[in-house]
């Protein structure tokens, strides 16, 4: 099969394919472990499909207030399987994974509540749901919430020894987000973050711990809810949509949680008996099943672009020989023309709007303008092959997805062919 007659299409050649086929023999073995990984969740996933009697006719729309939506009970009774969870909310009324976050924050805390974020200052869109970023009306913060933050130690780890003197009879909520969000660390694994909730526990039995679970899903063989944090919460257009749902968020958690997010999701008394899916049930439940595997390609993809760009004297986040919890990968570049050169290959390799040129522009709830490569089946859609980044300095590109490995391999190329062009290799 002669390959280079197909990427001649994109105006790229072959002379970084040695690089890249060195880069695959040396990660093989990472290959086979998220193969591994992969292969525990789609069972997990099975199982909760089998052990909640999922049938065809939880596909069907009802329409009203939803009282007849019983495939939306269903879903929600799968992903508490899943998740290991008591209860859990799924809905497509809840627009984002920075939406489902709110819901949680505004449903568990009270005035004169604080509200505790153990791994520094969360994601950009969350500072200004709490209030300390931006000027927006109805902040957590202007409701009388009180906020604390611990930051992390020198090499972006959790102080575990100091989350005691940050816990005060005030801490209503500890917040871990579990992702990098738009840092330099490397995402907090699953055994990290057990440490923490032991050493929250060790002061106190009834603070809520709360974690931001975005990107995370299905990179490791367990989720929070069973290492004893009480609620998590994300995207369906992340992870768990495989690529195929249109929209919507969940939570899963303590069935009282629960209680008060639906509660605030739709009214005191109504709760979680009405809402309707739209008719997007199918399509949730069609990518949860395709979930694992996208997540194990999504995460081949960081891994061959972390080895080759670690290869050319970039440095990468997470390392290579870091743990992964999440399925970003973070790439230092230092120059805002590499940045935005970066986005444009990218977008360049995407599958739809491919034609489209990213500029950075303001974004809702971010303070710097950010460079956006999004162009997929379902708008926003991180599950796919996307990267971004904020115009701030270090000008780190985040590159997120691929719902399959060769379309990721072909951005690879196309990035570094546009970067030799530019002399930037």
């Amino acid at each position: 099969m002669n390959f280079n007659e197909v990427y001649n299409n994109y105006n790229i050649d072959d002379r970084y394919d040695d690089l890249i086929r060195e880069s695959e023999k040396e990660l093989s073995e990472l290959f086979r472990l998220h193969e591994e990984i992969s292969e525990f969740n789609q069972l997990k996933v099975m199982k909760a499909f089998n052990e909640n009697s999922l049938r065809s006719s939880d596909f069907f729309t009802a329409t009203g207030y939803g009282y007849a939506d019983t495939g939306r009970d269903t879903l929600e009774a799968i992903f508490s399987s899943i998740f290991k969870a008591e209860d859990s909310l799924v809905r497509p009324s809840i627009v984002s994974g920075t939406h489902a976050l709110s819901i949680v924050l505004f449903s568990l805390l009270n005035y004169g509540d604080k509200l505790l974020s153990i791994t520094d200052d969360p994601y950009d869109t969350m500072q200004q749901v709490i209030g300390i970023a931006g000027d927006k009306k109805g902040t957590l913060i202007e409701k009388g919430v009180l906020y604390d933050k611990l930051d992390l130690d020198s090499d972006n780890k959790i102080q575990y020894d100091k989350i005691k003197e940050k816990i005060d009879e005030n801490t209503k909520v500890i917040l871990i987000q579990r992702s990098t969000g738009y840092t330099q660390r490397r995402a907090f694994t699953i055994d990290e973050i057990e440490k923490a909730v032991k050493e929250i526990r060790k002061v106190s039995k009834d603070v809520i711990i709360f974690i931001d679970n975005c990107y995370g899903e299905f990179t490791e063989t367990k989720e929070p809810i069973e290492i004893g944090a009480d609620i998590v919460a994300g995207s369906l257009i992340k992870n768990l949509g495989g690529g195929l749902a249109v929209t919507g968020g969940y939570i899963s958690g303590r069935k009282d949680l629960i209680e008060y997010c639906a509660n605030t999701l739709t009214a005191p008394g109504i709760g979680k008996d009405e809402g309707l899916s739209f008719g997007t049930n199918r399509l949730v439940v069609e990518g949860l099943y395709f979930a694992p595997h996208v997540v194990k390609e999504a995460l081949k993809v960081a891994l061959l672009f972390a080895s080759v760009f670690n290869k050319l004297g970039y440095e990468v986040t997470p390392k290579l020989d870091d743990p992964r919890s999440d399925v970003i990968l973070a790439i230092k570049l230092k120059d805002p023309e590499k940045l935005k050169t970066f986005c444009k290959a990218i977008q360049e390799a995407c599958s739809v709007d491919s034609t489209f040129v990213p500029e950075a522009y303001p974004m809702p709830g971010y303070e710097d303008p950010v460079i956006m490569a999004a162009g997929g089946f379902v708008e926003g859609a991180t599950s796919e092959l996307s990267a971004d980044g904020p115009l701030r300095e270090p000008y780190m590109a985040y590159l997120q997805g691929g719902l399959n490995y060769y379309h990721g391999k072909l951005a690879l190329k196309i990035v570094l062919n546009r970067f030799s062009k530019n002399n930037f290799l």
